[in-house]
Formats: C-alpha cells, structure tokens, sequence
C-alpha cells in the first residue's frame, strides 16, 4: 500500500477496513495513528488537504483482498483472544501495532528480500517521483499525496533519477 499510494506512515497505521471500497477501487484518508511521546494517538489527517479519497489500481484492490483473507484466517485461528481493531494492519491478535511497528516491519522485509536500506517514509518519495515520471500531472500527484500546495510535491516529493536527465537533454538536444 506504501508503494502504491504514497500514504504517510501515520495513515497507514490509522487505516481501517471501512475506510475501504474495495469494489469501486477507493480508499479513504480519514484517520492517523501517530507516536507522541511514545504514547500513540489516534486523530484526523495534519491538514484538510491531507483528508482524502485516492482511487486504487487493480493489483492494490487484490492486495488488500487477499490481504483480507489472510486477516480472516488469523482472526478464526486466534478465535475469542482476537482484538478487533478495525484496523488494516495489526498484529496476529488483532492489535493494533504501534505506529513504529511499521519501520520494523519495512525494515525486515527489505533486508529479507536482499533490498538497499531505505526508510519507509522514503516509498512516499520514489511514488511521487514514478507518477510524475510516467506523466500523471503535478496537481493530481499533490492531491493524492493530501499535500497543501502544488510546491511541497514538486520542490520536495519529484526526484529526477539520472536516466530522465539524460532523456531530457536527448529531447531537448533533438528538438533544437
């Protein structure tokens, strides 16, 4: 889901089953879970544009449904002890995880895939960088990300990886 929708973190952590329409591709921002002081909270989006509705690719939808049904699974597997959350991502219990829990838990699966460490914050960057390289406007780029204005997603979310450069002088060379 980090990968494929550039949610923050706190998002992630804050997203429920019913802020979910798996059927028509949509999947609502309207709570975080966030760490202060070690203690989690649970509030709204930091900004208004940061409450959202973004539209999910097909790959995403089948993700979150098999996902789903490995939840299911869990959920009858831990019978009467299962804490129900509502949450998306939760422990084997239910629980809801602490907002840390999802460093770790990108940490690990990177490292096992034999992966270049990253932070997990770093996944909202290369998707800003991947949308706007393969042409979705800056306006709806900004709005997925619930950025407040059109200079945070093109000044601090869009990387321009070495092979685009070269491609823009080439273009640009060609043209003139």
């Amino acid at each position: 889901i980090a990968v494929t929708t550039g949610l923050r973190r706190g998002e992630l952590a804050g997203l429920r089953w019913a802020d979910l329409d798996l059927d028509a591709h949509r999947l609502k921002v309207a709570v975080t879970r966030l760490a202060v002081d070690n203690k989690v909270v649970d509030g709204v989006p930091k900004s208004r544009s940061s409450a959202r509705s973004i539209a999910l690719d097909p790959a995403t939808v089948a993700a979150l449904r098999a996902h789903q049904v490995r939840q299911l699974e869990e959920r009858l597997g831990t019978g009467s002890a299962w804490v129900d959350c509502g949450l998306i991502f939760v422990h084997e219990d239910g629980r809801a995880p602490h907002p840390h829990s999802f460093n770790r838990w990108f940490d690990t699966a990177t490292r096992k895939a034999g992966l270049p460490r990253i932070r997990l914050h770093d996944l909202r960057h290369s998707y800003a960088s991947a949308g706007l390289e393969a042409g979705v406007p800056l306006l709806v780029m900004s709005r997925r990300l619930g950025h407040s204005s059109l200079a945070i997603t093109a000044d601090t979310y869009s990387h321009v990886r070495p092979q685009v450069d070269q491609e823009a002088a080439d273009r640009t060379a060609a043209y003139i």
